[in-house]
Order: C-alpha cells, then structure tokens, then sequence
C-alpha cells in the first residue's frame, strides 16, 4: 500500500512538471507547425510577387520549409527539458552512422544544388532523363517532379539527374522538324519535290528561315525516301509534325503519287499430268 501511494506521488509529481511541459510542447509543435506551413506560403506568394524564377523558388520552398521545422522541433525539446546540446553531441558520435544512411539524401541534395547552378533545365522544360520523358513541374531538395504526356507524376532523384545526360527539347526557342517520305520507283523525283513543297508552303506554322529543306535521300530496295526538314517554334513542333504528315498523304492521293507498301506475290504451281 505504502508502494503503490509512492508510486502515485511520483506520478502525481511528473505530471504537475514535465508532464504538463510535454503536453504544452506538443500543443506549441501543432501550432508552430501550420505557422510554418503559412510562412512558407507568404514567402512564396512574395516570390511570384517579384518574379522570381519558379526553378528557384521551387527549391527554395523546401530548404525554408524543413529549416523551419527543425528549429521549431529544438526549441520545443528545448522547453520540456530535452538538452539539446546533448542531443548535439550524440548525433556528432553518430556522424559516421548517420551519413550512411544518409547518404543517397545528401547526394540528392547536392544534385539540387549542381541544377539550379548549371540549370540544365527550368521548371515548364520538356526534359528526356533517359528512363522517363516529362515537363518539369517542380525541383525540390531531394526530388525533381515531372509530368508526362498522360498526366502522370513521376519523382526522380536529383543526384540521379546530376549526373547523366539530359535532354532539353524546350530550351530553345526554335526546333526543326524531321520527316521521310517514300515514293514508288515509277515517280518524278521533280514531280514529288514539287508536291513536298506545295505543302510546306502552305503551312503556316513553319519558318521561312532557315529555309525547308527536301531532297531525295535514299534507293531503297523497291521504293526512294525523300528527306524534309523544316524549322518552326518549339511550342508548334508537334501540331507541325503532325499537320505534315497529315497533308502530304493528302497531296500524294491528289497527285496520283504512289507509295510503296510491303506485300507478299504467290504464285500457285498447277500439277503436271
């Protein structure tokens, strides 16, 4: 009996002092935690307020963010009586350990670092990662985000994206459209270059300059291939490519002009009497 009254003094005696500190300490977390998130959110709007890179704010948005809640963390454990310093000096006996796990993080994080130096790309860039093709809706601390044709989000590490070839098809104002055509062995090569460039003339997505180029690339074993190249803005290559495509099967059917396809000839052998 004399235990257990003991045992419920002691209680009694937590609960009046640290237990009351605990309880205030994760009241202040759960407020401190939405300030942050507020903060975040104004620092943010002053960003696009002033017209700030989006690449840049993106990145920043995350490196304020967890600065923010790791503050708010030690100074909770600060008020219910978690020496911090001791903390410290744990965490500094466990470096080794810690930056091992750690280190595909860390590696990420520097990834971020290296892009929004060299800036291989922005956010809003169509970029080609080799795995995964996508625009670039956000670079965070740890993970580039893209979105692909079909609306779907995919995360890349950016230590990944440090260090491997990139392909940017957005970072240029202009981009030239590449198509072949073919045509049966029968045909005017003047007669098609003709029907080739009444098409792209009448497209006016395309540029004048550099100009369109056609011209007959290749023998092939029953039909020749025409190369055309032409130059417009990037935001029209796809409408281009496909009006293209599109108007010179149009063309060919009201010129008459043949194009090749693969068939197979049978011939059927009667039997000898």
């Amino acid at each position: 009996m004399i235990l257990l009254e003991q045992m419920f003094i002691a209680l009694q005696t937590w609960m009046f002092s640290s237990g009351v500190k605990i309880l205030i300490g994760l009241l202040i977390l759960s407020i401190g935690w939405k300030l942050v998130k507020r903060a975040v959110n104004i620092f943010n709007a002053i960003l696009e307020k002033r017209n700030i890179d989006p690449t840049i704010s993106s990145f920043l948005d995350g490196v304020i963010s967890i600065s923010l809640k790791i503050l708010l963390i030690l100074i909770v454990m600060d008020y219910v009586g978690l020496k911090t310093s001791s903390l410290v000096a744990l965490v500094g006996s466990a470096g080794l350990a810690i930056g091992l796990a750690l280190q595909g993080s860390l590696s990420n994080f520097a990834g971020g670092v290296i892009i929004l130096i060299i800036r291989p790309f922005n956010v809003g860039d169509l970029i080609d990662s080799g795995d995964h093709t996508g625009t670039v809706e956000k670079i965070g601390i740890f993970y580039t985000h893209l979105v692909t044709f079909d609306n779907k989000q995919i995360l890349i590490p950016n230590g990944e994206l440090a260090n491997k070839s990139i392909v940017n098809y957005t970072s240029k104002d202009t981009r030239r459209v590449d198509l072949n055509f073919t045509v049966g062995y029968e045909q005017e090569i003047s007669k098609v270059k003709s029907a080739l460039f009444s098409v792209i003339n009448t497209e006016e997505l395309i540029l004048k300059d550099p100009k369109p180029f056609v011209a007959l690339s290749k023998h092939g074993d029953s039909a020749i291939t025409f190369v055309v190249r032409v130059w417009t803005k990037t935001e029209d290559y796809w409408t281009v490519h496909f009006n293209l495509l599109e108007r010179v099967k149009m063309k060919f059917d009201e010129e008459e002009i043949s194009i090749p396809y693969n068939q197979m000839d049978v011939h059927i052998k009667g039997n000898e009497n």
